[in-house]
């Protein structure tokens, strides 16, 4: 009985705490003021604060674009642009190379892209995976590289690594260039 009480007293002041808090956060209404923020910080500091376009992590005056931009890219522009920290032809290119495999994971920022495990219906005891990393915002030879990897079934059905044909990964690369640079011209004649 007296442990019921001193549970019930203590919740009783929680109770009158929390209405007192609540009841302290109501304002009165007074005169509506606008906040006037500092274009200029005192002190020791020359950071000018203003709603002016201003150099980003970005570039000049520019954004986070998840969706594309409203503003047309420059003539002769890579395309690196769209919101996303890698070359959008060479994104593209890859998405569109490898649209046959089932996709594990996409990461336009990080420019990663690796494939689930792939059975072609005609080699069903094999399967490949692939690695796409794309390494530069600007459309060149060396900014894609690919990494492939093969497994087959053994005779109890388990999978087992297999050696892959060197030449698949720079094919794979030189196919993934090849359509980046069709898309590129694609978007020039427009």
């Amino acid at each position: 009985m007296i442990a019921a009480r001193k549970i019930s007293r203590s919740a009783r002041v929680a109770l009158a705490g929390m209405a007192l808090v609540t009841l302290a956060a109501c304002g009165t209404d007074g005169p509506k003021t606008e906040a006037a923020y500092p274009t200029r910080r005192t002190g020791a500091s020359d950071i000018t604060y203003s709603n002016q376009p201003r150099e980003t992590i970005w570039g000049d005056g520019s954004g986070l674009w998840l969706f594309g931009s409203t503003r047309r890219a420059e003539p002769g522009s890579e395309g690196g642009g769209g919101g996303i920290g890698v070359n959008t032809f060479l994104w593209r290119a890859s998405l569109d190379t490898l649209s046959f495999m089932p996709m594990a994971q996409a990461d336009p920022f990080g420019g990663v892209i690796i494939t689930d495990w792939y059975s072609a219906p005609q080699a069903p005891d094999e399967r490949m995976k692939v690695n796409v990393f794309i390494l530069d915002r600007t459309l060149r030879a060396d900014g894609v590289r690919v990494a492939v990897f093969r497994q087959r079934r053994d005779g109890l059905g388990n999978w087992v690594d297999a050696p892959v044909d060197p030449k698949t990964g720079p094919d794979l690369e030189d196919a993934i260039l090849t359509r980046a640079r069709q898309m590129r011209l694609g978007m020039a004649a427009q």
